[in-house]
């Protein structure tokens, strides 16, 4: 009877917590588009996993990339390097830039070896991010949208084999 109770319990919190998953929430059946490990000379950064309904990517919301931290980094580091890269793919509103860079500082936490940043394009096109699952902040402006995930998925990428890599189901 204890063994029944148990596999219950398991199976009533495996449930809630893929019902908690924000990506599963964020669009219809979610998967793995590709995978890829960012890292900056020899220090590894981060291992991004691209998701999009059906794992079929269209270059447009709703998608999500996940980023599991390999490193400690601030989170205003994240937010400042964030608009360099926009800005080496075209951003030259400075107006823009500086109200960017104060959103992402005051949603950004700073992050730990293992902590897990997700940024969801959604259907409005607006950006959602979460914080090891927890909503922690959204940026409802297209442009911002698609300059924040340029940075991995656009054409003009400073890092174009790692977009192959993320985008590598979506060539086969």
């Amino acid at each position: 009877m204890r063994f029944c109770l148990l596999i219950m319990c398991l199976f009533a919190f495996s449930v809630s917590a893929e019902v908690s998953n924000p990506i599963k929430k964020a669009m219809e059946a979610p998967a793995k588009v590709g995978e890829a490990r960012f890292s900056r000379y020899f220090w590894d950064i981060y291992d991004a996993t691209l998701y999009a309904p059906d794992g079929k990517w269209q270059n447009k919301p709703p998608f999500a990339l996940r980023l599991v931290y390999l490193r400690d980094i601030e989170g205003k580091q994240i937010a400042k390097h964030s608009i360099k890269e926009m800005k080496k793919q075209g951003l030259d509103n400075e107006q823009k830039s500086q109200l960017w860079q104060t959103q992402m500082q005051d949603i950004f936490p700073d992050i730990s070896n293992t902590d897990v940043l997700t940024g969801i394009a959604t259907n409005n096109n607006s950006t959602q991010f979460f914080y090891n699952g927890e909503a922690i902040g959204t940026i409802e402006d297209a442009d911002f949208t698609q300059r924040f995930f340029d940075i991995w998925l656009g054409e003009n990428t400073s890092e174009p084999e790692f977009r192959e890599q993320l985008l590598k189901k979506a060539k086969s």
